[in-house]
């Protein structure tokens, strides 16, 4: 029987975001895409994610924002959790610093959302796959569908997270963390905190690669999963 895959998105994200991963993944898994764009705090995300997953148990993913939903599930339901994948993440709460940025990119969303995605591509992608279509035009797409109303209620759920590092010991399931080499939001130093936290982790780092590395370098990131999801099982 296939297992089944959950997939969470990052900040401004769809499905789209996945692209590439859903259809790989696909061919050895049963394929769902959470919806993180109607709650208001991580805690609630979760536990909308949670209520409408179509399967009892399944491989979580968590790109980015959807990393930190990704913690609070399993502090919400480990139990649902065969396997944890999470992408381009960190355990650690916002800074008062980095709130304050996400602050002033909300009140520029307010009149100009084309600013922020222009403002945030640099941070998202690496500086030669940012101007790709299959970069750039999906990030552009990804957020005018999504609407400012939903960038500011993700902003104001990251800014609410909480320290996830107190629980990083308490997750059992296999777990596998990647991030892009060049992430200039939660880099591999990140990354490796949340490896060294979870027991028996395995760590990927990507080379060539910004935040959104199912962007960036979709067909690597394509063979880390499968090679993980075959591995072991599930």
């Amino acid at each position: 029987m296939k297992p089944n895959i959950l997939l969470l998105p990052g900040l401004l994200n769809d499905a789209s975001v996945f692209t590439e991963q859903v259809a790989a993944l696909s061919t050895v898994a049963t394929v769902e895409v959470g919806n993180l764009t109607i709650a208001e705090s991580v805690a609630d995300l979760a536990a909308s994610v949670l209520k409408n997953a179509s399967a009892k148990r399944f491989v979580l993913l968590g790109l980015s924002l959807g990393g930190y939903v990704a913690f609070e599930i399993m502090r919400q339901a480990p139990e649902r959790v065969l396997g944890l994948v999470l992408m381009d993440t960190t355990a650690r709460p916002d800074t008062p610093e980095t709130s304050a940025k996400r602050e002033a990119l909300i009140k520029l969303a307010a009149t100009d959302l084309d600013a922020v995605s222009e403002q945030l591509l640099p941070l998202l992608s690496h500086p030669d796959r940012m101007n790709l279509p299959a970069v750039r035009g999906v990030i552009q797409s990804m957020a005018s569908s999504l609407g400012k109303e939903v960038f500011e209620r993700q902003q104001r759920a990251i800014m609410g997270r909480p320290d996830s590092r107190p629980t990083l010991k308490s997750i059992a399931c296999p777990t596998l963390v990647v991030c892009g080499q060049d992430d200039l939001i939660t880099p591999p130093e990140l990354a490796t905190e949340i490896a060294d936290g979870i027991k028996h982790a395995k760590l990927e780092i990507i080379a060539q690669c910004g935040h959104l590395s199912t962007l960036d370098q979709p067909a690597v990131v394509c063979e880390l999963l499968l090679g993980w999801i075959k591995k072991h099982k599930f």
